[in-house]
């Protein structure tokens, strides 16, 4: 990402949620939703989940929130490729795993994906889970993504192992509605 690429303002409103930028208010809610096992498995963050989620947003190309019936939710972030020949955006989320299985994770990434491409101007964007989170890859699947390739030993995992990534991505014409 370049130094110089305009953020997320505004709220992002998709279809069940409500995506705004996140801040230092947002972190007790965060760091809860980062100490459920299904969370950590993903995200890890070591003994102070606060922590690890202030550095989320300290660090990460576009930090917000996911925001369901006016509750945080979840955590969703991107960041850009610039460079004019390779240019594209990432995407990586989490959302807290008593509201799994509802559509909210889909609707996210729809929702932030139609923002990376209509008004970023995006015409490439990826997103890359765990080789084994199957429910991630249908989610992702659901907007539009498509496997490209399998990452092999691609991350270190919380048991010190390195566990392999797949490499999805999505463009522009593939993006699906609800």
């Amino acid at each position: 990402m370049d130094g110089e690429s305009v953020g997320t303002e505004r709220e992002l409103v998709g279809a069940r949620v409500v995506l705004r930028p996140a801040t230092a208010a947002d972190i007790p809610a965060l760091a809860a939703i980062r100490r459920t096992p299904q969370v950590y498995l993903r995200w890890r963050g070591g003994p102070d989940p606060a922590a690890a989620v202030a550095e989320d947003l300290a660090e990460s190309g576009e930090s917000l929130v996911v925001l369901y019936q006016g509750a945080v939710a979840g955590y969703i972030q991107w960041d850009e490729e610039s460079e004019p020949d390779y240019r594209h955006a990432g995407i990586d989320l989490y959302l807290d795993p008593a509201l799994h299985g509802r559509g909210l994770g889909a609707d996210a990434v729809r929702t932030l994906a139609r923002h990376l491409i209509e008004d970023r101007g995006h015409h490439r964007l990826v997103i890359d889970p765990a080789a084994d989170n199957a429910a991630a890859i249908r989610c992702y699947a659901k907007v539009g993504f498509r496997p490209v390739g399998i990452m092999r030993g691609y991350e270190r995992g919380a048991d010190g192992q390195w566990h392999d990534g797949l490499l999805m991505d999505l463009l522009a014409a593939d993006l699906t509605e609800e």
